[in-house]
């Protein structure tokens, strides 16, 4: 391992620790209780079996900054996703497979730098929560239905294209940090108007832009 990659991965050890530590104190409950399901997904233990306790949570990092979801009832669930919005080589390709034809274009009708970064991460931190949320894994985001729909007049809008999503809720917010901005991406299953915590190592963020849908 060279040493950039010791201190990537000592920097996501830290970030993790983190979440957990912000999950722990807001949940009022011991740390050592997180546990994972079959499919990867986090629970507390000493509620019953997996899925069953009154409360779901969802943990992602990136950069410096970690973000926390969690909500509560026995039939809820969350998913949620935070992206250091920086420039990719791959991205166009990444698009190309995984996103579909209206969440493409939505990307492209923007000039080449912003395509590298706002709309594109959009979309994917989209992708990412819901998949979190339904426990699945990555090779799984070309089956994720599309978050973009365009009307007569060509206008784009934020939507979620699938035959559940009137028990879903989504919210995408870009926050700023030390200089730097992120996207985060939120999925509520089962409850509407539950928004995810937010935090960092040295100050809290704030939204400058929020949507919902």
């Amino acid at each position: 391992m060279s040493i950039k990659q010791f201190k990537k991965a000592e920097r996501n050890n830290l970030l993790s620790a983190e979440a957990r530590r912000i999950l722990s104190i807001l949940a009022d409950r011991p740390v050592d209780e997180i546990a994972t399901d079959e499919n990867d997904r986090p629970f507390f233990m000493g509620s019953g079996l997996a899925g069953a306790s009154s409360m779901d949570f969802n943990i992602s990092h990136s950069g410096s900054a970690v973000a926390v979801s969690l909500v509560h009832g026995a039939k809820v669930r969350t998913g949620c996703d935070i992206q250091l919005i920086r420039p990719g080589k791959n991205h166009k390709n990444i698009a190309e497979e995984y996103f579909s034809a209206a969440e493409r274009d939505y990307i492209l009708s923007q000039d080449e730098a912003l395509f590298k970064s706002d709309r594109f991460f959009q979309i994917w931190t989209l992708k990412e929560c819901y998949i979190k949320l339904r426990g699945l894994s990555v090779f799984d985001m070309s089956k994720v239905p599309s978050f973009i729909s365009c009307d007569d007049s060509g206008r784009y809008f934020f939507t979620f294209n699938d035959s559940d999503s009137s028990l879903l809720s989504f919210y995408l917010g870009e926050l700023s940090y030390a200089g730097k901005r992120y996207i985060l991406a939120n999925a509520i299953e089962g409850e509407r108007g539950i928004c995810p915590e937010i935090r960092q190592f040295s100050s809290g963020g704030y939204f400058e832009k929020n949507i919902s849908f």
